[in-house]
C-alpha cells in the first residue's frame, strides 16, 4: 500500500511538473498585463479619435504601405509560435531545444523592429512627423510605444537565454519561460489590434 501511494505521489509530481498550476508570479503578471491592456486601449482610442486630423499633411491612406508592414506582422506572429515551441520544450526538460527556439524568437522580434524602424524613417522622410498633425503624434505614440514593448521583450528573452545556462535554471525554468511567454503573446495580440485599427482601416477609409 505504501509503495502504491508513493508511486501515485511520484506520478502526481510529474504531472504537476508537466502542467504547472498558476503560481504567484504568474498571477501577478496577469494583473500587470491587465493594467497594460488598459494603457494600450487608451492609446488606441486616442488614435481613433485623431487619425483623421492630418492638418493637410500625410494621411493614413496615402502613406501606409501594407506590404512592408505585413512583413513585420508575419515575423511577429511567427515569433509567438516559436515561443510556444520553446515553452513546449522546457516543460519536457529539453533545455537545448528551448534555447534554439528562443534564438529564433529573438531573431523574428528583431526583424519586426527593423521593419518598424525602416517604416518610421520612410514616413518621416515623407513629412509625417510628430509635430505635423494630431494623426502623426497619435500614430508615433501608439506604434512607437508598442515597439518599445517588443524591444524590452527581445532584451528579456536574451537575458533569459543567457540565464538558462545557470545551474539553478532547471528548477525555475517552467515558470520563467511561461511568464515570458505570456508577455510575448500579449505583445503579439496587441499588435494584431494595432495592425487592424491603424493600418487596415487606415487604408480602407
Amino acid at each position: 500500500m505504501a509503495q502504491a501511494i508513493e508511486a501515485e505521489g511520484g506520478a502526481a509530481s510529474k504531472a504537476h511538473a508537466a502542467f504547472p498550476g498558476v503560481d504567484n508570479a504568474t498571477l501577478g503578471f496577469w494583473i500587470f498585463l491587465s493594467a497594460e491592456s488598459i494603457l494600450f486601449a487608451s492609446l488606441i482610442g486616442t488614435y481613433i479619435l485623431l487619425h483623421t486630423q492630418t492638418n493637410g499633411g500625410p494621411a493614413p491612406r496615402t502613406i501606409f504601405d501594407l506590404r512592408l508592414t505585413f512583413v513585420g506582422t508575419i515575423a511577429l506572429l511567427l515569433s509567438s509560435l516559436t515561443m510556444v515551441l520553446a515553452y513546449y520544450q522546457v516543460v519536457r526538460g529539453r533545455l537545448s531545444a528551448m534555447r534554439g527556439w528562443l534564438v529564433v524568437t529573438i531573431a523574428l522580434g528583431l526583424v519586426f523592429l527593423l521593419e518598424t524602424a525602416y517604416e518610421f524613417a520612410g514616413f518621416w522622410a515623407k513629412g509625417l512627423t510628430l509635430q505635423v498633425s494630431p494623426f502623426g503624434s497619435a500614430f508615433y505614440t501608439l506604434v512607437g510605444f508598442h515597439a518599445m514593448h517588443v524591444t524590452f521583450g527581445v532584451f528579456w528573452i536574451s537575458s533569459l537565454l543567457a540565464y538558462s545556462f545557470k545551474p539553478q535554471f532547471p528548477e525555475e525554468s517552467v515558470t520563467k519561460v511561461g511568464v515570458m511567454g505570456l508577455y510575448w503573446h500579449f505583445v503579439d495580440v496587441v499588435w494584431v489590434v494595432i495592425f487592424s485599427v491603424v493600418y487596415l482601416l487606415g487604408k480602407a477609409v
